[in-house]
């Protein structure tokens, strides 16, 4: 399949205002030469970061619908590529999806908390479904606190501690403290550590997680090697929060 027909089925909830999830994937892998095919698991008025009281709309019975849809198709994805997933009904849903293109890139982002707290949402029931569907990815890019939920770790531990502990082949642990004024990410990467660290701003923005999950995502759809992909979006990433530093105040409006 060539670069004008990867398809990337993203399956992730769709929030209105404030840049995050399927508001920043789809123009991100778009920009990147990938189709970006939402599958949205909610819709929200706005993110869940300051906005007050949401309007949420559940879409738990949508995704068999769009899967079964995309079968009698006979539709291909290059890669399947999840994030917030709301109850254990979605992760198996998402699941089917993983299951349908076993040739496709598995990429799970799995959104279950920050900040050393798991969100209100994730249940015990929750983290186990999780740790199975990591469990099948080819790449996962949980934060420090969602690496930590995933492996039973205490969130003081090391990071280094945490991916040990991490069975997923390929992942990248992001919000990773570094030096003195320094945040970036930890991969391992068919067995190879690396580290990226970027000078830490202080200023609290929402959406980084999906901003680099997704430039990751299109930079190994175009072929890029993996340590490569993760400089890359890096990179990204740390610019878009460069110039969204630039545009204070709002900054709960997303990375620019």
């Amino acid at each position: 399949m060539d670069m004008q027909n990867k398809r990337v089925a993203a399956i992730h909830d769709l929030s209105g205002v404030g840049r995050c999830s399927l508001t920043v994937i789809m123009p991100i892998l778009s920009a990147m030469g990938v189709q970006a095919c939402p599958v949205p698991t909610a819709i929200l008025s706005t993110h869940t970061g300051g906005f007050g009281e949401v309007a949420f709309q559940d879409l738990t019975d949508y995704l068999p619908q769009a899967l079964s849809h995309y079968q009698r198709l006979n539709l291909d994805f290059s890669c399947v590529y999840s994030g917030f997933l709301g109850s254990e009904a979605q992760i198996d849903h998402c699941l089917a999806f993983f299951q349908a293109y076993p040739d496709a890139l598995a990429v799970v982002d799995p959104v279950m908390g920050d900040h050393g707290r798991a969100y209100r949402t994730v249940t015990e029931g929750m983290q186990r479904r999780m740790i199975e569907l990591v469990g099948i990815a080819d790449i996962i890019t949980p934060n420090l606190t969602e690496a930590a939920l995933l492996t039973g770790s205490s969130p003081d531990d090391s990071p280094e501690a945490i991916m040990s502990r991490l069975e997923t082949p390929n992942a990248v642990i992001t919000s990773v403290p570094g030096g003195e004024d320094e945040i970036g990410y930890l991969a391992r990467l068919n067995g190879r550590v690396l580290r990226v660290h970027k000078p830490k701003l202080s200023l609290e923005l929402h959406g980084c997680g999906d901003v680099f999950a997704s430039a990751l995502c299109a930079q190994l759809l175009n072929d890029q090697p993996l340590p490569d992909a993760l400089q890359k979006a890096a990179d990204f990433c740390d610019g878009c929060i460069r110039k969204t530093a630039q545009r204070q105040p709002g900054h709960w409006y997303g990375l620019a």
